[in-house]
């Protein structure tokens, strides 16, 4: 299992009772005519290509037969459509599909959108995916860049401007994300999802995760400095995601109104307790960020930063083993309000 599997793992097992305890709950299901003819929707969205999306479903199914079972309804068929980018290699997910009490269909499309027809889903999941933007904003002209810029990313919250244009993008992409699911999901079904948040007052900057940035930052102004890459591709990489505050989240749900907020609570994600080698932390980063990398500055180009990223082993365990404030992982159960 890689290092995103493991995580994602983590977060997953920590979420399962709490999966559990919404669907049970939660979930209405008294006023739809529920019958042997009924079919219920599950959309996993960001899925990969598992093992952890199939956990994160069978964890889901097993809820919903416990909960048809319990008010002795008859337990109807599922349907499960797995969600992600394009790029998605869906061929992997669907060769390692397990045995499975339910029928599965890939949907290709970005979450930010509309993926489903209306009033169709009546659970929604997702882990660890929103924090990524539908695109990167438009920062400045390259000369303010390199003046903003130099030795760090520009989505890490150094900058003011910065900030505020990268915050912008999430409360249009999260508003986005709400009004599709208000569309696709069914009165009184559920989204629940988990979500990594900075914590509260905490500039980015003082965070693992906004160092780890400002460390890889400072790996490719060495590269261009040795000429490996140019200052130009240095200065403007950038990585499209946003760590927003647990209150600007829960602001922008309350603000959306199609939902009612049933909870919000933080994981105790094991991993996050742990420490791990040097090489973990920097192959993680490859996996999250390679592709993106390799895109920017050229697929050819990518050996040579991850050989220079990957001598700096006492400067990423400096990041994650010193006194940096850690991000917090969040845990959000939505219910639609009644469209009438």
């Amino acid at each position: 299992m890689d290092q995103i599997s493991l995580s994602k793992r983590g977060t997953v097992d920590a979420a399962k009772e709490l999966v559990r305890e919404a669907i049970v709950n939660k979930l209405d299901v008294g006023s739809y005519g529920y019958d042997n003819s009924y079919t219920v929707r599950i959309a996993d969205l960001g899925c990969s290509v598992g093992p952890n999306t199939f956990i994160s479903v069978q964890n889901i199914i097993e809820a919903l037969e416990f909960k048809f079972q319990n008010l002795s309804l008859p337990v109807p068929d599922f349907q499960v459509f797995f969600n992600d980018h394009t790029e998605n290699d869906f061929n992997t997910l669907f060769r390692t599909l397990p045995p499975r009490k339910y029928y599965a269909a890939g949907v290709p499309g970005s979450f930010h959108g509309r993926l489903f027809p209306k009033s169709t889903l009546h659970v929604v999941n997702s882990f660890n995916a929103m924090h990524w933007l539908s695109k990167t904003p438009k920062v400045n002209m390259l000369e303010k860049s390199l003046e903003w810029n130099q030795g760090s990313i520009k989505c890490t919250r150094f900058m003011k401007g910065v900030h505020e244009t990268f915050q912008a993008q999430f409360r249009s992409d999260f508003e986005s994300i709400l009004n599709a699911r208000a569309e696709e999901l069914v009165p009184g079904g559920l989204m629940v999802f988990s979500l990594i948040t900075g914590p509260s007052g905490i500039p980015f900057a003082d965070t693992v995760q906004g160092a780890t940035y400002n460390f890889l930052g400072s790996c490719l102004w060495d590269l261009a400095k040795m000429g490996v890459i140019s200052e130009e591709k240095a200065c403007t990489f950038n990585v499209p995601a946003y760590f927003p505050y647990v209150e600007e989240l829960e602001s922008l749900i309350q603000r959306n109104g199609h939902f009612a907020m049933e909870r919000m609570q933080q994981l105790d994600q094991p991993m996050r307790h742990k420490t791990f080698p040097a090489q973990f932390y920097l192959s993680h980063l490859r996996a999250v960020l390679g592709g993106l990398i390799g895109k920017h500055f050229g697929e050819e180009l990518l050996e040579n930063i991850f050989n220079h990223i990957n001598t700096k082993e006492a400067e990423i365990l400096s990041i994650h083993n010193g006194k940096l404030h850690k991000e917090i992982e969040v845990f959000v159960v939505l219910k639609r309000i009644s469209k009438n």
